[in-house]
């Protein structure tokens, strides 16, 4: 692969296909986790080393896995990954460990990391499988930190944890609820689409979020056997 087409891999994961943004994968965790950054911080970097340890793994074996146990064999390797970030996480932060809860094992099964193993990893090499889960987790983590941001702000008046705006505006507490984690979500992929959409106003293949499944996208050689 050229450098081009590394780096496009690389980037698609944060604006143009964003896994929780434009895809809308991971919708679950995003609402849960982000009443606060710096618990969505962690949510992110946690999920972005499984997806990268498993694209990578998956990748390697995709001529190895039969496919009738594709999927089996694909939450084995994911499961792993995330045994591995469990215990380093319940050793060295007791407290995110905490605060993560049910959702930190529940990374086995997230429809992030599952559909591109699924989509990309047991389809394309080592090296892109790398920069796609690299890209996705980025975009990830980059997307529920956000929220977690906005949303601590607004409904607790700090941002990880320091004062900001509790000097001169009252919190509205909503926000670090469910309700206003939908609303604040909902602002987020307009925002977003809105953005995607800008970008890419000629390529029909390159806006679609469904571009990487697409029998049209395969056809004009966007994944790479």
């Amino acid at each position: 692969m050229s450098a081009k087409s590394n780096l496009r891999e690389f980037t698609k994961g944060i604006i143009r296909e964003n896994p929780t943004l434009i895809l809308l994968l991971g919708t679950c965790p995003t609402i849960a986790i982000s009443k606060n950054a710096l618990d969505a911080l962690g949510m992110g970097i946690a999920a972005s080393f499984v997806l990268i340890c498993s694209n990578a793994v998956i990748s390697a074996l995709r001529k190895v896995i039969p496919d009738s146990v594709r999927i089996p064999a694909f939450i084995t390797v994911i499961a792993s990954f995330v045994s591995v970030v469990q215990m380093v996480v319940k050793a060295y932060v007791p407290s995110l460990d905490k605060a993560l809860g049910v959702f930190l094992p529940l990374i086995v099964v997230n429809c992030i990391i599952l559909a591109r193993a699924e989509v990309f990893a047991s389809k394309n090499k080592i090296i892109p499988s790398l920069l796609d889960g690299a890209g996705m987790g980025l975009g990830f983590t980059l997307a529920i930190t956000t929220m977690g941001i906005i949303r601590e702000l607004l409904g607790s008046g700090t941002v990880f944890g320091i004062a900001i705006t509790k000097s001169f505006m009252s919190p509205i507490g909503i926000f670090t609820a469910t309700a206003g984690g939908f609303f604040v979500y909902g602002i987020l992929i307009a925002t977003v689409s809105r953005l995607a959409k800008r970008k890419n106003p000629e390529n029909l293949c390159d806006g679609c979020p469904s571009a990487s499944i697409c029998s049209m996208s395969k056809k004009e050689g966007k994944v790479h056997e």
